[in-house]
């Protein structure tokens, strides 16, 4: 039977982002230097290490060192990321303005996916964001209508690691750390390529336009 310990390392080699929110129980494994230092201990045999977002709230895996084969493989990862900023920083902007809210969403957030719909419905403006950011490729979808839209969304964020979605049973979605990693993301990637994302993706969903 697999220990504790070993069920974190196969979920951070498995590209797997724990937080507070979606893991607790490792989470509060990885809070722990001793345990930190044996599973990083492990992972280096592996050219692997634990690495934490957002003031050591999110622990995902990263590599030590990184030679051709690796960088390889980050530079695929960082692409599939950019592809998707966009899609995600619009999908945001939309949440936080239908919302009223005047903080980003952040992990342990619920999201309230009837509520959303109901604003949505009542606001051409948001039902047209909607709609545009539903098409993106991250989302793929079809539909014509708000709830299909809004459903096939969710969804997509769901299997991406973004929202859990704790009870079946309920429209209630939770965001998950993976958002506070994605926020030093976009920062990082702002900061060093002066893109002004954020801004951007409000100046694209206010003109209607895709980038």
């Amino acid at each position: 039977m697999i220990s504790a310990t070993g069920r974190v390392i196969e979920k951070l080699l498995g590209g797997v982002f724990i937080c507070k929110t979606s893991d607790e129980e490792s989470w509060q494994l990885l809070k722990s230097p001793g345990n930190r230092e044996r599973i990083d201990e492990y992972l280096s045999q592996l050219n692997r290490c634990v690495c934490s977002a957002a003031d050591g709230e999110v622990y995902f895996c990263g590599y030590l060192t990184l030679d051709d084969a690796e960088r390889k493989v980050v530079s695929q990862q960082f692409r599939d990321i950019c592809s998707s900023l966009m899609p995600l920083v619009e999908w945001l902007v939309l949440v936080q303005e239908a919302s009223v809210n005047d903080a980003p969403l952040s992990e342990g957030a619920p999201v309230r996916l009837n509520e959303l719909q109901t604003v949505i419905e009542d606001t051409p403006a948001f039902r047209e964001q909607l709609t545009k950011i539903s098409r993106y490729r991250l989302f793929g979808s079809t539909s014509a209508q708000v709830d299909g839209q809004l459903k096939q969304v969710f969804k997509r964020l769901c299997e991406l690691g973004y929202l859990l979605r704790p009870n079946s049973e309920k429209q209630i979605y939770i965001a998950t750390g993976k958002l506070d990693y994605l926020y030093e993301v976009i920062r990082f990637i702002d900061e060093t390529e002066g893109l002004s994302l954020e801004e951007q993706a409000e100046s694209a969903t206010e003109q209607g336009s895709l980038l």
